[in-house]
């Protein structure tokens, strides 16, 4: 390193008092120990900056939190250890043990033949064909239908969760088609489309068995099936025969209704011309009966009496018939001078 003495020479003595006595420059070997004892110091202070560094972040990874809806499932060199509640925790560092957060209060949901594309009180679902595949099944009558629906779930044991299946989410799915189109295909056409309660409640606990069965660690919450229809291309032939059978049940209706109101009629009448009858038969023969006690009692006075009692029928007979004639004229025949006081040629029929 090239020095300029001179000016250093009079750096020194402005620099002593009244320009004092002469001091010696430095020595090379003074320049290089101050220069080495300077680098000797800087990578101690860097060594420490950097453990503390370390050590800071071991301590960060130890403490983590977990959320009030959600457990931390421990690993420690890959291997499950412990389930941690809520809160603040403790584990060791990273790349010994691992936490990995599941929320079990958290419900999640798996959409089929359709996809949310804004949620709201009137959600708005995506239209894409490849969507719709996913809800096109057969029915037990041989139809197709469009059976689209939402599975609701939570996760009940985080370990089988994470550790018994390798895609859980894949299984789901597969699981909650398989036991949906099971469902379906036992039912007709019109019992997908009216009865969607019992077919919601019957795949979500075959849906439930086989999540169970598979050790999954998930429990279904619920099954919703959203507006069921027949596809497309065969809607109109499907609304003709809806409107065949509607008319025929229609018809069947009108039957039965003038059914329930002739048949009732025609019983009610022909109990009542039996009942007719039957007071008729009944008032004949108490009246025969009737008659013939009168007659025995007639003649039992008849032969105690004969000639009275010959008068008196004669004379009950007489005043029976006789007001039954109207206006009567009685003249003797003997008579030879009769008034012409009445009308005797008035046509009959005519009062007087």
């Amino acid at each position: 390193m090239a020095w300029d003495w001179d000016k250093l020479q009079q750096q020194h003595k402005a620099s002593r008092p009244g320009g004092g006595s002469h001091s010696q420059p430095p020595g090379l070997d003074d320049i290089i120990e101050k220069i080495r004892g300077t680098k000797a110091k800087i990578p101690g202070s860097a060594a420490l900056i950097v453990i503390a560094f370390i050590i800071f972040v071991l301590l960060y990874t130890c403490f983590y939190t977990i959320a009030p809806n959600e457990v931390g499932v421990v690993q420690r060199f890959g291997a499950f250890v412990r389930i941690e509640s809520p809160g603040l925790n403790f584990k060791l560092p990273n790349g010994i043990e691992k936490v990995t957060k599941v929320k079990v209060d958290f419900t999640y949901k798996e959409e089929f033949g359709l996809r949310t594309i804004e949620p709201d009180i009137r959600s708005r679902y995506s239209s894409d064909s490849s969507n719709l595949n996913e809800s096109l099944m057969l029915t037990g009558d041989l139809n197709v239908a469009l059976v689209p629906w939402v599975v609701q779930f939570r996760i009940n044991d985080p370990y089988k969760f994470l550790f018994k299946v390798r895609n859980v989410q894949t299984t789901l799915r597969d699981l909650s088609e398989a036991a949906m189109r099971l469902v379906v295909g036992d039912r007709s056409i019109n019992e997908v489309i009216s009865n969607r309660k019992d077919i919601e409640t019957e795949s979500k606990e075959l849906l439930q068995n086989e999540l169970d069965f598979a050790e999954t660690g998930i429990r279904v919450v619920n099954i919703q099936l959203k507006t069921t229809n027949v596809p497309e291309p065969v809607q109109p032939s499907f609304n003709e025969v809806n409107q065949s059978v509607q008319e025929k049940e229609r018809m069947i209706y009108q039957a039965r209704e003038a059914y329930n109101k002739e048949i009732p009629a025609a019983i009610g009448n022909a109990e009542k011309t039996i009942k007719a009858a039957e007071g008729y038969a009944l008032d004949r023969v108490n009246r025969a009966k009737g008659d013939a006690l009168r007659f025995s009692q007639q003649y039992e006075e008849y032969s105690k009496a004969q000639d009275v009692t010959r008068k008196r029928m004669y004379l009950e007979s007489i005043q029976e018939i006789l007001p039954k004639f109207g206006t009567k004229y009685i003249v003797d025949a003997d008579q030879k001078n009769l008034l012409p006081f009445l009308n005797m040629g008035e046509a009959k029929g005519e009062k007087k």
